[in-house]
């Protein structure tokens, strides 16, 4: 962890600015956590829409689809203005839908976009084009010949609103080409490359026409472009493979699948690799003089990349040129359609990894040059062959030149770049596509950035460089460009933080891309086929920064903290190699008052500053390799890579966040928003101060503004993740045994010890083996027979997995291990699982019946078990039902099976008195009632803690066993790490952790078998995830001791979801004042942390209430019924305690819909739409702060345990 995170957490505008740079090097991973301590310690900083923006484009492109939809969702509601307007927000949201494959949502939300008055023509192109798109990929849409007819008027309309879309012109020349408008489909293609950079998927694409057209020449040339192109596009070399194959040149099309099968994005590998196999095998099988003397129809891979490539791939003139000539009918039969070998133009070398390594620094290609090599190379390269360049490269030679000379004059300092060979295998996603970038909704979106007198910031100096954003980046000067046919939506997907967000004087750096395929998974059948069946268009590989040092100038951006602000130069090294310190000159400072205004505080008093920093103790150091992890995307629905590192000096200053709020902010005199290193009142009362000294330390505290409410101290960072336990465990120390408690009778389950022992942090799992004998419990009760006699209709959960080894998780094609879980939820009733569970087992016993006669077979047994073993990592892999989370709590429906649990030990009760959960006054399903789990071999409980890290309790009902996992909690954040890596998010994604992975990390894990009648208690904060080995049924609950350790793994929680904008199960805040109502605490340290939290609580009530009767909104008696269950935002989802926001409408109707007051700032700015209701009258919350006090052992052991009477005869 980088620590300025640590030194300057209170400073929102300095942490905004940090996850903006991280943010425009694509170091996504340090920009999210940036942005989320932004608004962790600041949820109304003033450009918390723009950092909602953000996290949804980048949790978009890390896959995490649920958080990028709740950040799209929170920036849609916000009334401030931003980068993206409303209706750019809304196509996200939409195109989120699409990438998650809930079709009919997405539909609906485009069809909703185009009903919108004075739509931007580009936002409407861009609807049409995914509309028409969908309609071509998605099946549910409608048979066929509808499906196509409606694509194509789609496209057609998209490219009426935008002409110049290349990406919808390849669209729609897909579309023409599955129905057989052979003619339509390359006039669209030609079109696709007149308008845009040349494109490997549009090459490809032509190259199967000529196929079909029986042009084999032409279709050789063409799938050659593509692949020079695009050296691992592995489509193109399939279908060249096909190629060589129809033309009987068998050791060509090895080469071209065995190409295909190199390339990272290859998903049918087993295929080509059997495809291989069979060539070589029929190349054995032929006589040497018969290879030798054959004609060829085709030139070999070899010559064909060295042939005249045709002038289309390099000029766009040619293009159009080529693109007049088609569009001249020809019948396909009589007259070629457009031959691809009659201009000569370049010279083209074989791909490196065909070459010997000697060869490698000359063949680098010219079509690979343009993509990979900065203009500067690009500039020496046409320079030297200045005598051979045709008209279309003089001229970019006196573009480059010309724009040479201006850098040079704005640029003084350059960097030297320490550039790896380019023509490295290793560097291969670097030279791909280069200029495959998204088109942008760019017209008419530049207000937002304007200057104060609405000028438009200049390109030349790059004011709002380092804020570009997802797909966007292209400016007018490079022309527009297509996107990988891959990603659907990519002219749409990030389609779009606007260009005006510009790269420095209009140069585009090189674009972090894709291995792309323009048909998906492909099998050897011709790509009609092929392009019919697909269903995404967007594979994408985030890599890290190239190997580059960058030197940026930061003007300062202070924000509401009054001081002094420096300028320092940030050495960012992309080497973790490299080390240089923060340098820096005397700088004069203006401190901008951008979030001031908007947040109705005075700036800052404007200072000058002689700050001259050397190579010391304070010096600075970013090391981006180590931060810009590469994200490749298994899925197939993604977003294009954000613009990358530049390879000039760029200045930043302080215009990039002035112009970003051309629109200022209206005044909010309601209430204003100060963060808490103003104001902190803590210093000058404490827990042991009374009510009356809270209220007088926060008197008049509103009238200032308002700060923000976190249960940890002041003083203390946001929650992080703990680090790995130092020093390490041994290796031998990583299978630790489980801790285990054998009962034989009632007196034992009811031992105190077993109590301490279960609770004690040193022990992350207890199992307790033999309970349900010892108590006599009749887990019949629990039997799938007697819940279908029960309630045969209630509700099942159903998740659908894949079978499994329970310490191995493949991916579905069984090629490689992964953390990612496949988990798909459906819900049926207990009757019809009961029936799968039933035909489940009885189809194992016919199974296992086979395997006994196939064993016979056999003589030695652990020849069969190798063999099953190798199987079993092929896949594909067999599909189950794992039916959960039924709920068990209503005593009037399952009033046998809630009594019969009344026989267990107190500390595993669902209710009792030292459970801090049965004092929370309402059900949380799952938590303090009772669940249902029913399963069949292989189901699985993904890895997990407990909700606000209680503790829970599993009692296996049998008949079958189940198979545990536990990690203690000191290495939840080694797991979180992991996580991260794999482009999970550890609170909300299934995921199975990697054994091997865990133990390189020196990561112990506990495992186990859990028996029939065996309790398994999990400690708080514990790791866990469960696969039953049988079919069985279990039943769960979590419980909460009453101890220090509990409650503050609890609370470190409840502020780690909040950083993460998770919702907390379990209402910290609401059980925290119940529990000061109906506990005495003797323990000091759970003491100290509950009045801590009360304070806290009563200074926010206190001040927020003062806030609003300053600002004359009426605050309303409400009050709460008994069973009435805490409050959340609906926006945010954080807890809401005694204070509602409630909109009118809702409060009207009588149903209430809560906002915190920040989302209700940020929707009603002078909350005129809202009214505030209250739910506990001050005096009230008083009254329990002051009798909430520390209770001595010896009392609270006579409270609970009174002395027998002396009673006299």
């Amino acid at each position: 962890m980088h620590f300025e995170f640590i030194l300057v957490y209170g400073n929102a505008v300095f942490l905004y600015g940090l996850g903006l740079v991280y943010f425009y090097y694509n170091a996504f991973h340090w920009a999210i956590k940036a942005f989320q301590e932004v608004l962790y310690v600041d949820p109304s900083f003033c450009r918390a829409k723009e950092i909602h923006l953000r996290l949804g484009l980048m949790f978009k492109v890390n896959t995490d689809y649920e958080s990028s939809l709740k950040h799209f969702q929170l920036a849609l509601i916000d009334c401030n203005p931003s980068t993206l307007s409303k209706v750019e927000i809304q196509f996200h949201i939409a195109h989120l839908y699409e990438t998650q494959q809930k079709y009919h949502f997405a539909k609906e939300a485009y069809e909703q976009l185009l009903q919108t008055e004075n739509l931007p023509a580009q936002v409407k192109a861009s609807v049409l084009q995914q509309l028409g798109w969908m309609h071509h990929n998605v099946d549910l849409l409608g048979d066929k010949a509808t499906k196509e007819s409606y694509a194509i008027q789609y496209l057609q309309k998209s490219l009426e609103a935008d002409p110049n879309s290349g990406q919808s012109w390849y669209f729609l020349g897909r579309c023409y080409s599955s129905i057989g408008k052979v003619q339509d489909a390359f006039i669209s293609y030609r079109q696709s490359i007149d308008k845009s950079e040349a494109s490997a998927d549009t090459w490809c694409s032509i190259g199967v026409l000529y196929q079909q057209q029986n042009q084999p020449m032409d279709a050789l040339q063409a799938y050659i472009c593509a692949v020079q192109l695009d050296h691992g596009h592995v489509a193109a070399w399939t279908d060249l493979g096909t190629l060589y194959e129809s033309c009987n040149q068998p050791q060509d099309a090895i080469k071209c699948y065995l190409n295909a099968t190199r390339s990272k994005s290859c998903s049918n590998t087993s295929t080509l690799a059997g495809r291989i196999k069979f060539l070589q095998a029929q190349l054995c099988n032929l006589p040497q003089s018969s290879l030798q003397n054959k004609t060829k129809l085709l030139p070999s891979i070899e010559e064909a990349w060295s042939l005249p490539i045709p002038a289309e791939l390099t000029s766009r003139q040619g293009a159009m040129n080529t693109a007049q000539k088609a569009s001249k009918a020809h019948h396909p039969k009589t007259e070629p359609v457009l031959g691809l070998s009659q201009t000569a133009i370049l010279q083209q070398s074989l791909p490196v990894h065909m070459i010997s390594s000697s060869q490698v620094d000359g063949l680098s290609s010219p079509a690979k040059k343009k993509r990979t090599s900065s203009p500067i190379k690009h500039l020496e390269q046409l320079q030297t062959n200045k005598d051979n360049l045709n008209p279309a490269q003089k001229l970019r030679l006196e573009q480059l030149e010309s724009n040479f000379v201006l850098m040079q004059q704005q640029n003084t300092l350059t960097l030297p770049h320490n550039c790896t060979n380019l023509t490295s295998s290793t560097e291969e996603p670097w030279r791909k596509q280069l200029y495959n970038s998204t088109q942008v909704l760019h017209k008419g979106q530049s207000s937002h950035l304007s200057g104060p007198n609405d000028e438009q910031p200049s390109l030349s100096t790059g004011p709002a460089q380092y804020l570009q954003a997802a797909s966007t980046g292209i400016q007018k000067q490079t022309g527009p460009r297509t996107m990988p046919d891959n990603s659907v939506t990519q002219g749409a997907a990030l389609n779009h933080l606007s260009s005006h967000i510009a790269t420095s004087g209009g140069q585009q750096g090189p674009t972090f891309t894709k291995e792309s395929q323009p048909s998906g998974n492909r099998s050897l059948m011709p790509e009609t086929s092929r392009h019919a069946g697909d269903k995404s268009n967007g594979c994408v590989v985030v890599k890290g920064l190239s190997n580059h040092v960058q030197q940026l100038t930061v003007e300062p951006v202070c924000g509401p903290i009054q001081g002094d602000c420096t300028s320092p130069n940030l050495l960012i090294s992309d080497s973790s190699h490299i080390s240089a310190s923060l340098t820096g000159k005397a700088s004069d400072v203006v401190v901008t008052e951008a979030c001031n205004k908007a947040s109705n505080i005075h700036p800052a008093i404007h200072t000058k500053t002689n700050n001259s920093i050397t190579s010391s103790s304070s010096s600075v150091i970013f090391t981006t390799t180590s931060f810009s992890k590469s994200t490749e995307q298994a899925t197939t629905h993604s977003v294009t890579i954000l613009n990358s590192l530049q390879n000039r000096l760029h200045t930043i200053n302080r215009e990039g966040l002035e112009n970003l709020q051309s629109s200022k902010k209206p005044d909010l005199p309601v209430i204003s928003l100060k963060p808490d290193p103003q104001i902190i009142p803590s210093l000058s009362m404490s827990i042991y101060s009374s009510s009356t000294e809270v209220l007088k330390a926060c008197r008049n505290l509103g009238k200032n503004g308002l700060s923000n409410s976190h249960i940890f101290l002041d003083k203390c960072p946001p929650p992080r993740p703990p680090t790995s336990p130092y020093p390490p465990l041994p290796k031998d120390k990583l299978n630790p045994p489980t801790p285990s408690i054998y009962l034989e009778n009632k007196r034992d389950a009811f031992f105190p010890p077993l109590h301490q022992f279960c609770i004690n942090p040193k022990n992350p799992v207890t199992v307790i083996r033999g309970l349900a004998g010892a108590l006599k419990l009749d887990l019949g009760l629990f039997s799938t027979k007697t819940l279908v006699e029960a309630n045969n209709e209630h509700l099942v959960e159903v998740r659908t997995q894949l079978l499994q080894p329970a310490d191995e998780n493949w991916d579905p094609t069984g090629t490689k291990k992964i953390w990612r879980c496949e988990s798909n939820r459906s819900h049926t009733t207990i009757a019809k699982y009961a029936q799968y569970q039933a035909s489940s087992f009885q189809e194992s016993l016919r199974e296992e019946n086979e395997k006994r006669m196939q064993h016979k077979e056999y003589s030695d047994n652990e020849s069969a078990a190798s063999d099953f073993s190798g199987k079993r990592r092929k896949g594909p892999f067999k599909t189950i039902k794992f039916g959960t989370n039924i709920d068990l709590s209503d005593d009037k429906k399952w009033k046998l099976q809630l009594h019969e649990l009344t026989k267990l030990p107190a500390f595993v009760r669902v209710v009792s008195a030292g459970n801090i959960l049965s004092h929370l006054g309402h059900s949380i399903l799952g938590m303090n009632t009772v669940q249902l789990y029913m399963k069949v071999p292989g189901s699985r409980t993904p890895g997990h803690q407990e909700n606000n890290n209680f503790c829970s309790v599993n009692i296996n009902i049998g008949p079958g066993d189940c198979e545990w996992f536990v990690v203690p909690e000191d290495y939840w954040g080694v797991l979180n790490h992991f996580c991260e890596k794999n482009n999970l998010n550890f609170l909300m994604s299934s995921w199975w952790p990697n054994l091997e992975d865990l133990y390189e990390a020196n990561v112990p894990v506990y495992r186990f078998i859990q028996r029939p009648g065996d309790l398994v208690w999990i400690n708080a904060g514990t790791v866990h995830w469960v696969q039953a080995v049988g079919w069985c049924n279990n039943i769960a609950w979590n419980v909460g001791p009453l101890t220090a350790c509990q409650y503050k793994l609890a609370v470190e929680r409840y502020e780690w979801n909040k950083l993460q904008s998770v919702k907390s199960v379990v209402p910290m805040v609401h059980l925290s004042w119940n529990m000061a109502r109906n506990i005495k605490v003797s323990d000091p340290k759970l003491f100290e942390m509950i009045k801590y939290c009360l304070l806290k609580v009563l200074k926010q009530c206190q001040t927020l209430r003062e806030a609003l009767i300053t600002a004359g909104k009426e605050v309303i008696w409400h009050g709460r019924t008994s069973d009435e269950p805490a409050h959340y935002c609906s926006i945010c989802e954080v807890e809401v305690f005694d204070l509602l926001f409630v909109t009118k409408e809702s409060n009207s109707q009588k149903t209430y819909t809560v906002h915190c007051q920040d989302c209700a700032r940020k929707t009603s700015g002078n909350l005129d739409n809202f009214v505030v209701l209250e739910q506990y009258k001050m005096e009230d919350l008083l009254q329990v702060y002051d009798q909430f006090t520390l209770v001595s052992e010896i009392n609270m052991f006579l409270r609970y345990h009174p002395p027998p009477l002396d009673i006299a005869p």
